[in-house]
């Protein structure tokens, strides 16, 4: 966190990336943020890999990105290094959007970026993550405007993406 204040944004967080190096998420001001918990060993990872590339290689022009957490807290799905993760994710689904290090998304550990989030916005099964893929859609502000389950893929929610890159992810999605 920037501050010992309590966080109004997720731009008040920073965050490591793959190689353990810092990232302010105040870069991102002005950008629709999607923030996905990743895994590669999933039922869900073929899906929810090749629609979130094509949703960012659609929308990146527009202010759209999507900030990847690698998370092994649900059935040991991601078990590899940050280097195996990012180049899994890179070779395979030709992902070009940033991929962090990986967290702890639920419990005493999980990331306060995290913490941030569920209680943003909670799901279905209360403030924990129900499992791989669950998506954080956060706005130009940084507010986190919305959440979809694991297995609401981007396709589902495509059609009406031509006015801004929030769009992409309507209230029709189920929460998690």
């Amino acid at each position: 966190m920037a501050s010992q204040s309590e966080p109004k944004s997720v731009y008040d967080f920073t965050v490591k990336d793959a190689r353990g190096n810092d990232v302010d998420l105040s870069t991102y001001k002005g950008k629709v943020l999607l923030i996905v918990n990743v895994a590669s060993q999933c039922g869900l990872t073929n899906s929810n890999y090749t629609e979130l590339t094509q949703l960012y290689q659609k929308y990146k022009d527009q202010g759209l990105e999507i900030l990847a957490f690698p998370c092994n807290q649900f059935g040991s799905q991601e078990p590899g290094t940050n280097e195996q993760i990012v180049e899994f994710a890179c070779t395979r689904f030709k992902a070009e959007y940033p991929i962090f290090d990986k967290v702890d998304v639920n419990g005493n550990n999980a990331a306060p970026l995290y913490k941030f989030l569920k209680s943003s916005k909670g799901g279905i099964f209360g403030d924990n993550i129900k499992w791989n893929f669950s998506k954080f859609l956060v706005d130009k502000d940084g507010n986190v405007v919305d959440r979809y389950a694991p297995t609401t893929v981007p396709s589902q929610h495509r059609e009406g993406c031509e006015e801004t890159a929030g769009d992409c992810m309507s209230a029709q999605g189920r929460p998690n």
